[in-house]
């Protein structure tokens, strides 16, 4: 069977699949402890972005801007970044952080964020003396890349200026990427079962935030300063998604000879036995029987499903690519075909990605991969009838697609906002895969059932 990678035909983009660069810093630096990023840029930078996060996990958060106007695109910004620093650093006497995110027009303009940042430092120094505040410049045009790029170069940027050579911790990095904060919560329940003690980079699974009897309720990272700066001295790093931290993993062994895995990210069997082996091999600890006992029931799971239900469906798949490739390998072991893998991002690496080198010569199917791609390349198959599909896996924004053709659809990725409570549970690990399957098979019993498909097949199953 064929496997062809190619980019979208046209420049502009219809209905796109990812949001822009800042989005991806933003969303990496809420995950820090005591950290108010700063967007340099129009305040849409950061109210939308705000909007899509709250969206996404039903929660608010802290994101700044130096709200730039007309006259700052003749003059230049860098004002408005020093009056935004000095007014968070006055109002929040706990903040310890401020990523400083560019953006597309104070990149266009050329401010110096660094030579600002500089000067930022003395003048904090002198009207703080009591008190650290960490300056982290971010460049994030958002004339390119996407909200991928964007998290790989914001938490490359945290890292490598915090990140401090010193006594040996014993514990193990691991890099998130773009993890739901279910997803967190399984990394270290099983990091739990296996003893292992774990930097998590960044810990979002304070994310999912509880209303108390006092009535405060406030979302906030986990990862602490202190945490990030003993990333260089962990026994190994291990970053989950390539295209969202692996290049945070290659500075920490370049430069604190931290030994690096990258990926991968662990959905389906596969993948997980690889990232329990990784973890295995890095630490020496052992994989517990629990987690044999969970691999056991996930394949049970899968079984009762594949071969009467899965086998032969056309599955198309869109998102950011290490989910969508992840995903991809998931249906092969699940039965299903992966006949159209649409990576939401611009990096043309994506296309020479050994995984999908190795997903064609594992698939029975043809699998049209899209590189730099948007959901009208879905969707123009689906009308021209040049591809058939039977089930879509992607966020919520290609919805209007799944209902105007009645194509099934799982809500898998980033923004998903019109299921309630997804972004709780994990899609990776043994568990993530169990539920997983047993989502798609809900979903596809719910479509035979409205359309009188075969749904008597459910009486007797």
């Amino acid at each position: 069977m064929s496997l062809v990678v190619k980019q979208k035909e046209r420049k502009g983009i219809i209905n796109p699949i990812f949001t822009c660069q800042p989005a991806g810093a933003e969303y990496a630096a809420i995950g820090i402890k005591d950290c108010i990023p700063l967007v340099h840029g129009g305040q849409g930078c950061s109210m939308f972005v705000r909007l899509l996060f709250a969206q996404h996990l039903k929660e608010n958060f802290d994101i700044a801007s130096s709200s730039l106007h007309e006259n700052s695109a003749v003059l230049g910004g860098q004002p408005r970044i020093e009056e935004a620093v000095h007014t968070l650093v006055a109002r929040y006497p706990d903040l310890r952080i401020i990523p400083i995110i560019t953006t597309c027009s104070t990149e266009t303009i050329g401010d110096d964020i660094e030579g600002t940042i500089n000067k930022l430092n003395g003048q904090l120094k002198q009207a703080y003396p009591d008190r650290k505040i960490v300056l982290v410049p971010v460049h994030t045009p958002s004339y390119k890349g996407s909200q991928v790029s964007g998290y790989n170069v914001g938490i490359h940027a945290i890292i490598s200026t915090l990140a401090k050579k010193g006594e040996p911790t014993g514990k193990l990095n691991l890099i998130t990427g773009w993890l739901n904060p279910g997803d967190v919560t399984e990394i270290k329940r099983i990091l739990k079962d296996m003893d292992v003690p774990a930097n998590i980079l960044v810990d979002t699974e304070s994310f999912d935030a509880p209303t108390m009897p006092d009535k405060t309720s406030f979302a906030f990272g986990n990862s602490t300063i202190e945490e990030i700066a003993d990333s260089a001295n962990a026994l190994g790093t291990i970053a989950l998604c390539k295209y969202e931290g692996g290049s945070s993993a290659e500075f920490l062994q370049e430069k604190f000879k931290v030994p690096a895995i990258i990926g991968p990210t662990p959905i389906g069997i596969k993948n997980t036995d690889v990232w329990l082996q990784n973890i295995q091999k890095l630490t020496g600890k052992a994989i517990p029987e629990s987690l044999v006992r969970e691999r056991g029931k996930a394949i049970d799971a899968i079984a009762d499903l594949a071969h009467m239900f899965f086998a032969n469906k056309k599955v198309a798949i869109y998102g950011d690519p290490d989910l969508v490739i992840g995903l991809a390998e998931f249906c092969l072991e699940c039965e299903l075909e992966p006949v159209l893998m649409l990576l939401g991002d611009d990096n043309r690496a994506c296309t020479k990605d050994p995984r999908i080198a190795q997903l064609e010569k594992q698939a029975a199917c043809d699998i049209e991969v899209i590189w730099n791609a948007d959901l009208w390349e879905l969707e123009r198959r689906i009308k021209d009838k040049s591809l058939e599909i039977d089930l879509i896996l992607g966020h919520s924004k290609g919805r209007y697609i799944s209902i105007d053709h009645k194509i099934p659809m799982v809500r898998v990725g980033f923004p998903s906002f019109d299921r309630a409570g997804l972004w709780k549970y994990p899609i990776i690990g043994y568990k993530g895969a169990e539920w997983l399957a047993d989502t798609i098979a809900n979903t596809m019993f719910a479509d035979m059932e409205n359309k009188l498909e075969r749904e008597w097949i459910l009486n007797v199953w």
